[in-house]
């Protein structure tokens, strides 16, 4: 009898496993002749073959496609927005959070809209990226259930190292896409994701069902309010929306990109660097959305004293800079404050620990808060972020996330960081050792 992971008949499931995972290391190598790969299933070698010819990463993690704040106005607009509730009643009945399985859906392009379901399985896929607003496509993380099912336009199942990406590969999952019930478009993706239960054929049968019942209550829906007479709408074109993110982890002269288009990957895009005393001004504007009075603006970047008339000045010329390169960010007063909401790579670093995405959140913080900066309020700034993700990472995150976490360095020198290390890594680990020897010298200095 065969096993769902190897084409090959009368073959264990752990044996089947380790043919799955030596064949994906001879791919990824290099060696795409190797004759293991013919224990793979062909659909999932075609979808390795084309994620190495996509040059994804092995290791990679999902980009982040929509923003934290874009999430609810781009769920609200997306089709599959008014049967949640259906996919929930159907994927997850009873008490979510206790369920046993997450369950995903995204749009056509594979980004993830909702993640609901258990809340330690959360937690754990959390870590790889599994996360509302990033982009699980083949063409960014590999051959997974979303993605691949995607490409193919049907159903699909993958088992654990059958996932390219090897941060993916302790789950199973399963997902199916979902068509408009008129015009058969594309419109997103449901995908179950677990333990191998995941990838049961009672799975696929259940998730299929789903996109099924899924297509019919569109359909339903449409017809229901094409029978009700509507008065005409008159069409108004809206500016193009305009979209801030201010740069400002590991560098002094923060960057800051503008861009303007309907959606997170559309419109043109502004790219410029900022003055330290500019960008130490725009970072607190941007802390500080409700406002700002002069003298509180002057307290949270030069200090006290009396430096009003040296803030005036610099925002006169603040103000000429963005006039120029970014209109809408030119700051209103009395009080002081933007009327654009202006994101920062730094609160992106916040929201991902909030999401419990604790891997992209470390591999997005590129250092501290401009890092040179003395500004009372920045200082202030930079403590809270580093705190939130240190306090994140150490109360929630895997042991891989918490050792590269010690090897940057905000974490090279907390010893409390690096025993929480040695308790949690295995006794035999190698790595003991150079914990060890860095815990020793950090208690002796």
């Amino acid at each position: 009898m065969s096993t769902p992971w190897s084409s090959r008949r009368e073959v264990s499931p752990e044996t089947s496993r380790l043919l799955i995972e030596r064949a994906h290391e001879e791919l990824v190598a290099g060696n795409a002749g190797d004759q293991r790969l013919l224990d793979v299933r062909p659909m999932v070698r075609d979808s390795w073959r084309r994620s190495l010819e996509s040059l994804v990463g092995a290791e990679a993690l999902p980009p982040l496609d929509v923003r934290a704040e874009e999430i609810e106005a781009y769920r609200r607009a997306h089709p599959l927005a008014d049967v949640m509730e259906m996919v929930r009643a159907l994927l997850l009945p009873g008490d979510p959070a206790e369920s046993g399985v997450v369950v995903a859906v995204g749009d056509a392009a594979g980004r993830l809209l909702w993640v609901e379901g258990d809340r330690h399985i959360r937690a754990l896929t959390g870590e790889m990226g599994f996360v509302a607003g990033a982009n699980w496509s083949e063409a960014a993380v590999g051959t997974s259930a979303p993605g691949t099912s995607l490409a193919l336009d049907r159903s699909v199942q993958i088992h654990g190292a059958e996932h390219y990406n090897r941060l993916v590969q302790p789950w199973s999952c399963t997902a199916a896409p979902v068509h408009d019930p008129e015009t058969r478009r594309l419109l997103g993706v449901i995908d179950v994701t677990g333990g191998t239960e995941a990838a049961a054929p009672q799975a696929q049968l259940l998730v299929d069902a789903t996109a099924r019942a899924i297509e019919g209550e569109l359909l339903v829906a449409r017809l229901r309010q094409r029978s009700v007479d509507m008065p005409a709408r008159k069409s108004s074109r809206r500016p193009p929306a305009v979209r801030a993110t201010l740069r400002v982890l590991g560098r002094d002269r923060a960057m800051l990109e503008v861009s303007s288009g309907g959606t997170a990957t559309e419109g043109t895009e502004t790219v410029f660097e900022l003055g330290a005393r500019h960008a130490e001004l725009l970072l607190m504007l941007a802390v500080h959305r409700q406002g700002l009075s002069a003298e509180r603006l002057s307290e949270l970047v030069y200090g006290e004293g009396d430096a009003g008339s040296t803030l005036r000045a610099e925002m006169v010329r603040m103000r000429k800079v963005l006039e120029r390169s970014a209109p809408a960010l030119v700051p209103q007063s009395r009080p002081y404050r933007l009327g654009l909401e202006l994101e920062t790579d730094a609160h992106q670093v916040v929201s991902l620990l909030d999401r419990g995405a604790h891997r992209v959140a470390l591999a997005a913080y590129r250092g501290e808060v401009l890092p040179h900066s003395t500004a009372p309020g920045v200082e202030e700034f930079r403590d809270s972020v580093q705190s939130a993700l240190r306090e994140a990472l150490m109360s929630e995150a895997s042991i891989d996330v918490l050792l590269a976490f010690a090897d940057t360095e905000s974490g090279s020198g907390d010893i409390d960081l690096l025993q929480l290390c040695l308790t949690m890594l295995p006794p035999r680990s190698p790595r003991r050792a150079g914990l060890v020897t860095r815990i020793e010298r950090l208690a002796s200095n």
